[in-house]
């Protein structure tokens, strides 16, 4: 354990086993606050500086049920951290135990990213603890006022919600080499829709093969996950020969595939699709959005009609159409692209996110009588 951390970061999965959003945002905010570290579990236990400077502690991960994770070494290191504010990702529901049996009643700040949507049964097994622990957390934190509005859990604790969007940081994507750029238009070519992510359930992909079997254009599916095979399986159903799976792509092939490409798609049509850190990489890459309504975060980042289009979720025709508009139209595509720029820069940005942090970690401490 690191006796110096006064906040600590708690989740399911992170760095450097698992590369997700949600572990790209904690790794923002918890690599720029003071004294603030990462505890998570991991196949492989070890303690050791992410980036030279950011303490993570992984203890050995026993096993996962409906993606939540458990590993009691988890508990044992919580109890004995001497960190002053605990700071939970929601859902994992092992966290809501640990802080439980090993928070000792410290200051607890609550990412909320996302509603429980699949796991019905277990949910409402669960759902007693979920709320005890959100009954005790100081803060809540919604990623958008969309999902605020539309979460029937978040409007139970409405008065102790904060709105932080999530943000990401350009310093933070490498430069890509000239090499990389040859490799990637070598096997792609240019102005391809792209989607980035994780293959599972909720992204919609199935939706996006059928809308785009056969068109004028390629799509290529950068990602792993437990839908691969499957998503392959149809493509190679439709005879979809102009849909490519990249499978995982390294930092600097995701930003040389951002910056080919024609349009970032991403058709999640399910509310586990809370925000999408993918949308903010298009904006940040001055590249149209095209995403479905489902009353999440999704329809804050990506504004429709300005910074790309907002179709019905499920309907592979209504994603066929939005891609076709901005294959047609590439003045409409750049001019979009631009727009999304701008809402980058006005609200998507790390330090942004970072700052609203910092904030309110000083608050909840002073609430709680601590010197921030």
């Amino acid at each position: 354990m690191f006796p110096e951390l006064q906040i600590l970061h708690c989740y399911r999965t992170f760095y450097p086993e698992s590369q997700g959003g949600l572990e790209q945002v904690i790794l923002e905010v918890a690599q720029k606050t003071n004294k603030c570290g990462v505890l998570t579990l991991s196949d492989s236990p070890v303690n050791l500086k992410l980036n030279g400077s950011l303490p993570v502690i992984a203890r050995k991960r026993w096993f996962s049920i409906a993606s939540c994770c458990v590993g009691p070494g988890l508990l044992v290191e919580l109890f004995r951290s001497k960190a002053r504010l605990l700071h939970f990702h929601f859902p994992w529901p092992f966290g809501d135990l640990s802080y439980l049996l090993a928070g000792r009643s410290r200051p607890l700040v609550v990412t909320y990213h996302s509603d429980i949507v699949r796991q019905r049964l277990l949910g409402a097994l669960y759902r007693p603890l979920m709320y005890w622990f959100l009954a005790r957390a100081d803060r809540i934190v919604a990623t958008s006022d969309n999902y605020l509005e539309t979460s029937p859990v978040l409007k139970k604790y409405r008065n102790k919600v904060k709105v932080i969007p999530l943000g990401i940081s350009e310093q933070g994507y490498p430069d890509p080499s000239e090499e990389a750029f040859l490799n990637i238009e070598k096997q792609f070519g240019r102005d391809f829709m792209l989607f980035v992510g994780v293959l599972r359930y909720y992204k919609g992909l199935e939706y996006l093969i059928r809308a785009a079997a056969n068109q004028p254009y390629c799509v290529v599916i950068a990602g792993k996950g437990p839908e691969a095979d499957r998503l392959k399986f149809l493509a190679d159903e439709l005879g979809a020969t102009n849909i490519y799976f990249a499978g995982f792509v390294s930092d600097e092939e995701k930003v040389v595939l951002m910056k080919l490409c024609r349009a970032v798609v991403f058709p999640s049509h399910l509310r586990s699709e809370a925000f999408g850190v993918t949308l903010i990489e298009g904006l940040m890459s001055s590249k149209p959005l095209i995403s479905c309504e489902i009353g999440t975060g999704t329809s804050f980042v990506n504004l429709d009609g300005e910074t790309g289009f907002v179709v019905k979720a499920a309907d592979h025709l209504a994603l066929r159409k939005g891609m076709d508009d901005l294959w047609s139209d590439p003045a409409k595509a750049e001019e979009m692209g631009r727009a999304g720029r701008c809402r980058y820069e006005q609200l998507f940005t790390a330090d942004k996110m970072v700052n609203a942090y910092q904030k309110l970690y000083q608050e909840v401490l002073l609430e709680r009588g601590l010197t921030p």
